[in-house]
């Protein structure tokens, strides 16, 4: 199989478990358990099933937060619920989020039964070696509803690509804040005021990294990527990608499709109900 594979793969099933971290649902059940704001339900909510760890911990496995902001949060959310209840308050905010976005008739189809087998079957192939966040999320036991299996496996799939990308941006020589930093100033992902805004950067801390990145040739001195920024940018995502393919072996190619074009409809689907906040991506 090509690399290509895990870079289609990624299109199509992002958005699916993603989704949650937009959803007011997700805001709605944290607060019912104490957790009141939107970084501390994330926080908590994602780092949950790798128990009550501490904020190096959560900013390491992260990656692109502002450790600063990752203290406020955590360990605190821990004394107010224990993680296997953050991680149950999870699951009910995420079938409340895609009932109301792609309905019940969508959830109990045959077609999302099946995803949710071929999403497990792909994450069975995949080896936790080096992978934190797959291995803890690896470790939740798969919810019998179809179309929780199916956002279980999609998210296990997310964090083993997620932590395979943390690996090779390592080695590319790019930290926390010079990673966003670059993207964005390539028109790449999220934009930069939200970046700043989620993560908690300042803007002397975004300019710092400006800075660096200029002095390695990969922004210029009016902070606008160079071409030897968007060729390492493009270098990081192949190399991703290739680290990435192990769950897309587990499938033969008809598999593969499937999955894949259910998961792109389902996509369209919460494109159109307003999955993703308005300009969160436009640069």
């Amino acid at each position: 199989m090509q690399t290509q594979a895990a870079r289609e793969a990624k299109k199509a099933l992002d958005l699916p478990h993603a989704m949650i971290y937009f959803a007011p649902e997700l805001q709605r059940e944290m607060a019912e358990i104490g957790l009141d704001s939107w970084s501390r339900a994330y926080f908590a909510s994602r780092a949950a099933p790798l128990g009550a760890v501490g904020p190096k911990v959560v900013a390491a496995t992260f990656y692109n937060f502002n450790p600063e902001l990752v203290r406020r949060h955590i360990p605190a959310a821990w004394s107010i619920a224990s993680p296997a209840d953050i991680v149950a308050a999870r699951f009910r905010a995420v079938s409340g989020a895609l009932e109301r976005m792609l309905g019940a008739e969508t959830l109990s189809s045959e077609a999302v039964d099946e995803a949710g087998r071929l999403a497990t079957k792909a994450a069975e192939g995949c080896s936790p070696a080096g992978k934190p966040l797959f291995a803890a999320h690896a470790e939740i036991e798969y919810p019998a509803e179809p179309h929780l299996r199916l956002w279980h496996a999609l998210t296990l799939l997310r964090e083993f690509r997620g932590d395979a990308h943390i690996a090779v941006l390592q080695q590319a020589g790019l930290g926390p804040l010079q990673a966003p930093v670059l993207q964005s100033s390539a028109r790449r992902g999220m934009n930069a005021a939200t970046l700043k805004e989620t993560r908690a950067w300042s803007e002397e801390q975004w300019t710092d990294a400006q800075l660096e990145l200029a002095d390695r040739g990969l922004l210029d001195s009016s902070g606008v990527v160079t071409t030897a920024g968007e060729r390492l940018l493009d270098e990081i995502e192949d190399a991703t990608d290739a680290a990435s393919l192990e769950p897309w072996r587990n499938l033969d190619a008809s598999e593969f499709s499937r999955l894949l074009e259910t998961g792109g409809a389902l996509s369209k689907q919460l494109v159109e109900a307003g999955a993703v906040p308005k300009g969160i991506f436009e640069h």
